[in-house]
């Protein structure tokens, strides 16, 4: 009888079937309250930027919970097996998919107008519109952001070889050209001489770099949790998916931007 006892406290199956969790629908009714938010607060709606700060701190409060009972399920409770994190790669790599075809939209939208424009527009970019310089700001971000993509892959393959010094080196400098990044791309958006209401060629500037940019803080956000980690010895050589999801991440934002430089930059400027 306490064989049978012991025997039925361990599971014979190599996946985790999560317990039940109110961060999932929390967080997805702070993203439903952030959208209203934003739009309440876009077209001057009273009280929008209330909604708006409500809605991101959900967010960020559901985000913190989440990853907590995530790192708690991976580090201490060792539900994370190899069937487990090959499920979770697999499932980053549809979600990195999945952000590619919300690019692609955008930049379909930008061809379209581009390539065949409108008789109202006439000429690309239209009449009375300055590209900014991409030999400037945009040339300069370039490679503060590649740099940023080999200290994070330095950091990387410090930490699979055991290096911890130099993996949170890596991760340090790659947070920090992340930040410069942002910063710049703020204070271009600050000294640009056009707009998103200047027509389609505002409109669809905007759009690319600034979903871009979000992704930049989202991966930002993404590559501090994972530092923050290195730091509190909870990642080791054979244990790091959740660093590596973010490093998958990070290469998708680095690769965005490449187009993004030569197509929204370089060839519109022309």
């Amino acid at each position: 009888m306490i064989h049978n006892k012991i025997i039925n406290q361990y599971q014979h199956f190599s996946f985790h079937l999560v317990d039940p969790s109110p961060w999932p629908i929390l967080t997805s009714f702070s993203l439903l309250n952030l959208t209203i938010g934003a739009v309440s607060y876009m077209h001057g709606y009273p009280n929008g930027g209330y909604i708006l700060t409500s809605g991101l701190l959900l967010t960020v409060l559901g985000m913190i919970l989440w990853f907590r009972d995530i790192i708690i399920e991976e580090t201490y409770l060792g539900h994370h097996t190899q069937e487990v994190k090959n499920g979770l790669m697999l499932g980053i790599i549809l979600f990195i998919i999945s952000e590619i075809f919300a690019f692609l939209s955008v930049f379909w939208c930008f061809f379209h107008s581009s390539l065949s424009p409108a008789i109202e527009i006439n000429a690309w970019p239209p009449a009375g519109i300055t590209p900014l310089d991409p030999f400037a700001v945009p040339l300069l971000n370039t490679v503060v952001l590649l740099s940023s993509g080999a200290f994070i892959t330095w950091s990387h393959h410090a930490l699979i070889s055991g290096d911890r010094k130099g993996a949170i080196v890596g991760g340090i400098f790659t947070i920090l050209l992340a930040i410069i990044f942002t910063a710049l791309q703020y204070a271009e958006y600050l000294e640009a001489p056009f707009t998103m209401a200047d027509g389609v060629f505002g409109s669809t500037f905007f759009a690319s770099t600034g979903l871009h940019g979000i992704h930049v803080i989202i991966g930002t956000i993404f590559l501090l949790v994972g530092l923050i980690r290195i730091i509190n010895y909870q990642l080791t050589t054979k244990h790091h998916f959740g660093l590596e999801a973010a490093i998958l991440y990070w290469h998708m934002v680095d690769v965005v931007w490449l187009f993004l430089y030569v197509f929204v930059y370089v060839w519109s400027a022309n």
